[in-house]
């Protein structure tokens, strides 16, 4: 049995979310532990393409975070070694037609606004980004600020630097009880291996983030998002940007169960090239469907011929943490003192850990933050708390 003090902080969860919030909780002066059932970047993680995007959110607040975020990783890239393969490649956003087009447009016209960098691309001029490109698409927007990185690596060496600053890890300990006080105010959690004790408990455990929030006797509405990616041979680079199609900015803020699909292309450093990209609710149905596969394929030949040929090496899938107003739930649940989130990114939590991890750290630390935390309140689902789920010893 472990209890480890004096901690000031216990992050739970590994996946890029946790470790940039052990990360920067660290290297403000707190006493970190990360605890994870599983490993470093053993979930959602794990199984993202590491998309560091701007381009794909609306004016708003997640795209407020958005442009903190590009800027806090654009830091990490110099801090970080270069095995987390952070690359400022840009991305570019292709209109099939013409409504499709007014419809980018339109969108392009209000990040430009926001602080978001675009250029038109009209359609003679989309060849000579992308030469490979299929032609007669009617333009697109390139988005100069959007970038990628290898996402479990990123992880693993943001636990890394965390723990060079005092952080410790935890990996293979499932939490099973969010310990209160007198007061209802948490100090800790609960393992199989012992209690780490402490005076704040981040939640950052992704699709499993309503799980969490129930042990503390709250309730989170996170909902699993499936998505499938595949994964070509090692290629010639022949796609420079990350390249996907106007549609993808309204799968990205549907709220439909449905299945939705829509062509997202991108090479790697590697070589293999990263195809997606669909969007469904499921529950956690981890089944291989061959349709959507396809579906993804024949997309991905369409708004890159050169790819009809390419064998595909391998398909694998993860669940997005999907909240009903897609934006995630970060900083303090004013339900339970000491209880903070950063679950709820959908898919954006790659690109949003930094800036998540920055709001988290300053609540915990009662400083300003860097930018207005309120949309992403925990508790503005208005949900009620439940009974007989929380304490533990």
């Amino acid at each position: 049995m472990f209890t480890r003090q004096p901690l000031d902080v216990v992050v739970v969860g590994a996946g890029v979310v946790g470790a940039a919030c052990a990360y920067y909780a660290a290297r403000s002066g707190l006493a970190v532990a990360v605890v994870d059932s599983g490993p470093v970047a053993g979930g959602t993680t794990g199984a993202g393409e590491g998309n560091l995007l701007v381009s794909d959110k609306v004016p708003g607040p997640e795209l407020d975070l958005a442009l903190l975020s590009a800027s806090l990783w654009r830091e990490l890239a110099h801090v970080l070694p270069p095995a987390v393969e952070f690359e400022q490649k840009g991305g570019l956003v292709v209109a099939a037609g013409p409504e499709s087009l007014a419809t980018l447009t339109a969108t392009a016209a209000g990040q430009l606004a926001a602080g978001v960098r675009a250029t038109a691309v009209a359609s003679d001029e989309l060849g000579a980004l992308e030469p490979h490109v299929a032609p007669g698409l009617a333009g697109g927007f390139l988005y100069p600020q959007d970038a990628q990185v290898q996402p479990a690596l990123a992880a693993a060496h943001l636990v890394r630097a965390a723990r060079d600053a005092g952080a410790s890890l935890h990996p293979g300990r499932a939490v099973t009880a969010v310990l209160t006080g007198p007061t209802g105010a948490v100090r800790g959690v609960r393992t199989a291996a012992g209690d780490l004790l402490a005076p704040a408990v981040v939640n950052a455990t992704g699709v499993r983030g309503g799980e969490l929030a129930a042990l503390a006797g709250v309730e989170l509405p996170v909902l699993p998002r499936r998505g499938f990616v595949l994964v070509t041979e090692p290629l010639p680079r022949l796609i420079r940007h990350k390249v996907y199609a106007a549609e993808y900015v309204a799968d990205v803020s549907s709220a439909s169960a449905a299945l939705q699909t829509s062509p997202v292309v991108e090479g790697t450093q590697a070589g293999p090239v990263l195809i997606g990209a669909s969007r469904e609710r499921v529950g956690f149905d981890r089944t291989l469907s061959v349709p959507v596969v396809s579906r993804l394929a024949a997309a991905a030949a369409a708004l890159f011929p050169v790819l009809a040929d390419a064998r595909v090496l391998r398909t694998y899938h993860g669940f997005r943490p999907y909240l009903p107003d897609h934006l995630p739930a970060i900083g303090p649940d004013r339900r339970v003192p000491g209880l903070f989130h950063a679950c709820g990114h959908e898919g954006a939590g790659i690109g949003l850990a930094p800036a998540t991890a920055v709001l988290v750290t300053a609540a915990i630390r009662g400083e300003e933050p860097a930018l207005d935390p309120a949309p992403f309140r925990p508790d503005r689902f208005d949900a009620v708390p439940r009974t007989g789920t929380g304490s533990g010893g």
